[in-house]
């Protein structure tokens, strides 16, 4: 049996921060679903986000797929899902990650009562929170809200990926001005802990509204029913389907149940400005997105 996610690692707490200057999110590019490689049907891929992803046991949430210069392919998760530390870590630039080329699993099917199936392997290509921890960030609101990080998919599974997002579609580009108070957010989490019902697997939710004091690293929000461990790293979309974020905590205050999201923009333009991944760029997804629940 596939061990149940570690208590989400970092799906734990809100941290309180202070406002500092931050990386813009101007070099975030995006690439329409026809950019090479050629891309599984979305009804017969089994690698895309959504899928759940396994880490020296601990289990996450894709969110999207990139590409790079060379026509690689990376699917993204959270940073803490290759973390070291414990349930209440949530500064990345303290805590210590796998080393890059690790392992990871794509697996269909998991849970708590199944193994699920492997459906493809890749290697830990990018680390946020090892990133950072590296350079010595400093940016406090970076250190609490980037985590993010790249599995170059291998090889021999590059055709079973699609960058589609399960059941809403898109993402269909990135999000670049927030999220105000009472906007829907749609998501896909797929936690183990759900016992494998698929139906329990798409969400929506209602921004919080951002915070100024966050300088647009994060975005609180609500949903039904809020996000688990094991959902950790899943994609958030905004109302026309653009990737807003991704998901990183469980709030226990002052908003107790909420979730707070990374946001993709300012993630990705760190990841193309320290990754050295060449022509690092996020995927549009080849369905179209419908907000129908």
């Amino acid at each position: 049996m596939l061990n149940p996610p570690k208590p989400a690692r970092r799906l734990a707490a809100l941290a309180a921060l202070a406002s500092a200057a931050v990386l813009g999110a101007a070099t975030a590019t995006v690439a329409p679903a026809s950019a090479a490689p050629a891309w599984a049907p979305a009804d017969e891929a089994t690698i895309t986000p959504g899928t759940q992803m396994y880490t020296d046991g601990a289990q996450c949430t894709s969110n999207f797929v990139f590409t790079d210069a060379s026509s690689n392919v990376y699917v993204g998760y959270a940073a803490h899902c290759a973390g070291l530390g414990e349930a209440t870590d949530t500064n990345g630039c303290l805590n210590d990650s796998v080393p890059l080329g690790t392992k990871v699993d794509f697996v269909e099917g998991g849970s708590l009562v199944t193994s699920g199936t492997t459906v493809g392997t890749g290697t830990l290509a990018y680390s946020s929170w090892r990133t950072m921890r590296d350079l010595g960030e400093t940016d406090e609101n970076a250190c609490a809200y980037n985590d993010f990080a790249l599995v170059k998919v291998d090889a021999a599974y590059v055709g079973d990926v699609n960058p589609s997002i399960p059941f809403w579609g898109g993402p269909t580009g990135i999000d670049t001005d927030g999220t105000a108070a009472g906007d829907r957010v749609y998501t896909y989490g797929n936690s183990s802990l759900r016992a494998g019902i698929e139906a329990l697997s798409p969400h929506t939710g209602i921004s919080l509204g951002d915070s100024a004091a966050d300088d647009g690293w994060s975005h609180p929000l609500y949903t039904v029913t809020p996000g688990v461990p094991g959902d950790s790293g899943s994609a958030f979309l905004s109302e026309d389907g653009a990737a807003i974020g991704t998901l990183s905590t469980l709030g226990l205050a002052p908003l107790p149940l909420s979730n707070n999201i990374g946001d993709l923009g300012r993630e990705l333009a760190y990841a193309q400005q320290h990754s050295g991944i060449a022509g690092l760029q996020l995927v549009e997804g080849t369905e179209p997105f419908s907000p129908l629940l």
